[in-house]
This record gives structure tokens, sequence and C-alpha cells, in this order.
């Protein structure tokens, strides 16, 4: 077989991405709730970003992190869905190698960014309850942005040499990548070399923010639970879990899908291939879509100026 290297030779080649494996026939089906899940997602991380922005009493650490998250889940999502849909509905599967590596980068860089802005959301929660009157000492705007700078840099230099590594790998003819995206291993797993290095290095990756935050989230609940049941008020008891209500269910949805996906391709031998591919998109496309609405309902200020906003446009539109 004749293998392709170096800038020049990478830069022609192109793989096809084949969508979900087994199930082309009903694609243009699954492109449908996909798509509606992506309406979903924009239209509900657009409104609490909208409402955080313009409304002055929301400019603060909890809030801010959230319109993080939001802004993040949009990029993801993004990376991600439109051409997903452009291979079920049109069948435009062909991808170059360049656009590849690009997908491959914003698609992992932004799923550890989530993951370390749910870290920095859980220590928010930690301050406020366990520190609550160095609450705006600790959790100044000025810190909580230089936090999220710090998980942004995290993982755009986790992931760089995850491309880096991958142009330096020789391809053969052979250039089908079963997957509705660029994910890092189905790209690897096409090169007609060693990649015993690029293995090991994404599965430490994968490990070190998942064993790292998780570790961190788990220790800072811990403590807000011994923090909470210290409490001689029922009602106190109640209100301090309350506030950690909507974070807990963003730290579930993100989570337990990942470690699902992961779990199946590593023990999950005899589960075939459609249902990994389902299962690694919607870990990428649920969170996004999930999370405004989780704070929407659990966040009684973001559902409040959200609902006025409603009744504001339905007025407009009876006086007109």
């Amino acid at each position: 077989m004749e293998a392709l290297n170096g800038t020049a030779d990478l830069g022609q080649v192109s793989f096809l991405l084949v969508g979900i494996p087994g199930l082309e026939a009903f694609h243009a089906w699954i492109g449908v709730p996909l798509c509606f899940m992506y309406v979903l997602t924009v239209l509900g991380n657009g409104a609490v970003l909208f409402v955080i922005r313009t409304e002055p009493a929301l400019h603060r650490p909890m809030f801010l992190f959230l319109s993080m998250l939001a802004t993040n889940d949009l990029i993801l999502s993004t990376s991600t869905l439109p051409k997903a849909l452009s291979i079920m509905w049109a069948g435009s599967r062909e991808i170059g190698f360049g656009a590849c590596l690009v997908q491959m980068y914003f698609i992992h860089t932004f799923s550890i960014v989530e993951s370390a802005i749910l870290l920095a959301m859980a220590f928010d929660r930690y301050v406020a309850i366990c520190n609550p009157l160095r609450y705006a000492t600790i959790l100044s705007n000025p810190v909580v942005a230089k936090m999220g700078l710090v998980a942004t840099a995290r993982g755009v230099l986790m992931v760089i040499p995850c491309p880096i590594l991958i142009k330096r790998l020789p391809y053969c003819f052979h250039r089908v990548i079963e997957h509705t995206y660029c994910e890092h291993m189905a790209v690897v797993k096409l090169a007609c070399a060693d990649t015993f290095i690029n293995r090991t290095y994404g599965i430490c990756v994968a490990l070190v923010v998942v064993v790292v935050d998780l570790g961190l989230i788990a220790t800072s609940y811990a403590m807000i639970l011994r923090a909470v049941f210290r409490l001689s008020s029922r009602d106190a008891r109640a209100k301090a879990l309350g506030t950690c209500a909507a974070h807990t269910c963003t730290i579930l949805v993100s989570y337990v899908p990942a470690l699902f996906t992961f779990l199946t391709h590593r023990i999950g031998r005899n589960v075939p291939p459609y249902i990994h591919i389902l299962l690694a998109t919607l870990y990428l496309l649920l969170p996004p879509m999930v999370n405004p609405l989780v704070y929407g309902v659990k966040t009684q200020q973001i559902r409040q100026r959200v609902l006025g906003l409603f009744s504001q446009g339905g007025k407009v539109l009876v006086e007109h």
C-alpha cells in the first residue's frame, strides 16, 4: 500500500464519515431529533446568555460560570452537529484532513473546558455554603474571569499534541471513519503505522481530566454535605442543598453519558457499533441541550427573567 505523509500530501487527503454504521437507511429520520436537539441547544443557551448579559443583578460568579458553560456548549454542539446533519440529510460524507483535525481539536478541547467549568462551579457552591462571609472576597469577578481563562488554557494545551502527533502518521488507502464526527481514536486507527504514542497520550489525557475533575468535584460536595448537615435548621439545610440542585443535575447529565460511552468502548465488546456511535453523539449533544433547561427550571432569577421576556413578547404581539 502507498502511504501518504508530509504536509503537502496530507493536504490532499480526505476522509469519509459514515455517520451511524448499520443505520444508514434511517439517517434521514435520525437527523430530525438531532436537529431538534440542536435548535433547543441554540435557543436555550442563547436565552441564558441574553438574560445574564442584560440583567445587571445576575453579574455574579454563579451566573458568570453559567454563561461560560452556555458559550462552551454552543461551540461544542456547533462543532459536531452541522456536519453530522450534512451526512444524514445531504450525503456529504467527505471531510478534508485539515477540517477533520480542526473538528477533532474543537470537540476534545471544549469537552475538557466543560469539565473544568463544572469543577469551577462546584468550587463556587463550596465557597457559597462553607465560607459564605468570604464569598465576595474569594470569588470576585476578576477571579472568576481568571478561572475561565485557566479552564480554556488547560483544554487548549492538553489537546494541542493530538493533531501534531496525528499529522506525523502515514495514512494508507483506508480512510473511512465509522462515526458522525472526527474523533481522536477513530482518526488514529486509520494510520498504517505504530500508534502507541497517540493512543497512550489520548488515554492519559482522558484519565487525568476525569479522575482529577471528578475527584475534586466529589471532594467539594463531601465538604458541602458535611457543612449542610451541621446546620440546625431543617429549612436551612433544604435551602443550602437546593442551591446545588441545578449543578448536580448538570454534572450527572455531563459525566454519566461520558462514563457510559467510555465503558462500552472498553468493556462492551458485544455492543453493536451503532450503539457506540449513538452514545458518543448524544454525549456531545445531550448536555448542551439539557443544561439551560435545568438552570432555567432550578434557578429562580433566570426562570423569572425568561418568563418575563415571553410575557412582554406576547403583549407586543397582542398590541399589534
